[in-house]
């Protein structure tokens, strides 16, 4: 068994390793719908290079969008967890929650699940009081999630790393906090 920061019913948190970047650019970063709401497809090197992102972020935060399993058999499914993010000057740095599950995967509730986790570890463990999500205004499958996950939408505004991409520039921000 991998050794997991924290764990789900069904998933398993980790921090990144290299290895994983064969399969997340493959089945994940390359897929055409896993990649509907994102302006472009990264190569294997800017996967890479966002893996080893992640990992700083890790050793310097204690958080990052982790790499999870499942449980059940150890396969790697993608990424659920949390980022430091500063593209909206209202709220300087921030952290958001997100998720990019390979799509074979999808519908089974583990996008649900593991942000719950990941509410409960940023809360609980991390002492965070606001966790916030972005997601393009017509990727409802992620809006559905922050939903059930109890966030609650804040706005909607033009994303501004996305203003070149107008099919996908309107966002919604959402917010779940402690207080």
């Amino acid at each position: 068994m991998k050794p997991y920061l924290f764990q789900s019913e069904r998933l398993g948190f980790r921090n990144w390793s290299i290895e994983d970047a064969d399969i997340f650019f493959k089945e994940v970063n390359n897929d055409d719908v896993v990649m509907e709401f994102f302006p472009f497809k990264p190569s294997l090197e800017q996967t890479k290079d966002f893996i080893t992102r992640m990992q700083q972020m890790y050793e310097r935060t204690g958080f990052c969008y982790f790499a999870v399993d499942l449980l059940e058999n150890n396969d790697f499914i993608g990424f659920i967890g949390l980022s430091e993010q500063s593209y909206l000057e209202e709220l300087n740095t921030f952290v958001d929650i997100g998720w990019r599950l390979k799509k074979s995967v999808w519908r089974k509730g583990y996008a649900t699940e593991g942000a719950e986790a990941c509410l409960k570890y940023a809360f609980e463990n991390l002492g965070l009081k606001n966790i916030y999500s972005v997601a393009s205004e017509i990727n409802t499958n992620s809006i559905a999630v922050m939903k059930k996950i109890g966030m609650q939408q804040i706005k909607t505004f033009e994303h501004p790393k996305l203003l070149d991409h107008p099919e996908i520039v309107s966002c919604v921000l959402y917010r779940k906090s402690t207080l």
